[in-house]
């Protein structure tokens, strides 16, 4: 498997540098790195009725969409588990 380009939507830095606690917000950032070299990693969940999938991230997750074609990991939105699906 090729290492996939990591797109990250205005928007979703935005509302990465809005997590309040820096732990959380450097675990965050860690954990999308790691979607360039496996953009399905354990425990990632396909997002019913959506080509997107969600990575949990202890309170946060991140929801992103997969172009296997074209090797781009696109990274949609990032947020608290009880805002992110709204």
């Amino acid at each position: 498997m090729g290492r996939y380009k990591l797109f990250i939507k205005p928007s979703a830095v935005q509302e990465i540098e809005a997590i309040p606690s820096m732990r959380d917000r450097r675990r965050v950032v860690e954990r999308l790195l790691k979607l360039a070299h496996n953009p399905r990693p354990p425990g990632c969940e396909k997002l019913s009725g959506q080509d997107k999938y969600r990575v949990r991230q202890g309170r946060y997750r991140i929801v992103h969409a997969i172009e296997d074609d074209n090797l781009l990991v696109s990274v949609v939105k990032v947020g608290h588990r009880k805002d992110v699906y709204a």
